[in-house]
């Protein structure tokens, strides 16, 4: 009987053989996609990328500069170029902005080279964590909560089409990265994709 890091270890090489298929980690603002995606790719030996951070670098400016500079649908397209870049480079983890995966070219390209991984989180969850920072350009004027309420109505069904979905809640971000490993094993043991692994 194996011990329970070498059964750790075994669901982790199982994720990670799950196909040569970067992992796309979506969900809206808030949701943690950078700070787990950081802990997955650790866990399963991969570069981590951002893709907010790299539009930052390819444009030498702040997203939220971005915005003010040039509007959201300017920021979309490079966006999706960058996105794009991305999924050609070998397999990693990347997280996405919020919007990313309501672009239909974007969601394409993910299904065809990546596996999207949907971290949901509840109003009051993404509400707490954008509140701790001040740098989301769609919360910058109006009621934040209306807003971010606003943004699920219109964004959850379309992060639904994800091939994995996983509760992420206020508890440690160690949490999430397991569930995603033990959904991607399962994946790549049955031989398939869309999994839902909510909170138990």
């Amino acid at each position: 009987m194996k011990s329970k890091p070498e059964a750790e270890d075994g669901v982790a090489a199982a994720a990670v053989d799950y196909g040569n298929r970067t992992i796309v980690l979506v969900g809206l603002m808030g949701a943690g996609k950078s700070s787990v995606g950081r802990r997955l790719a650790a866990a399963l030996n991969l570069p981590f990328r951002d893709a907010d951070t790299e539009i930052e670098t390819a444009s030498n400016m702040t997203i939220p500069d971005f915005f003010e500079l040039h509007g959201e649908a300017a920021f979309r397209e490079g966006e999706r170029k960058v996105i794009a870049r991305l999924l050609e480079e070998p397999r990693h983890v990347l997280a996405t902005g919020g919007g990313a995966f309501m672009d239909p070219e974007t969601r394409r390209l993910i299904a065809e080279k990546g596996c999207a991984i949907w971290l949901r989180a509840d109003l009051d969850v993404i509400y707490k964590r954008c509140m701790k920072r001040n740098n989301r350009p769609l919360l910058k004027s109006g009621n934040p909560r209306e807003t971010l309420q606003r943004l699920m109505n219109e964004r959850y069904p379309v992060y639904a089409e994800a091939d994995i979905i996983v509760d992420s809640g206020d508890g440690p971000h160690e949490i999430v990265v397991d569930k995603i490993i033990s959904a991607l094993a399962t994946s790549a043991s049955e031989g398939h994709l869309h999994e839902n692994a909510g909170n138990e």
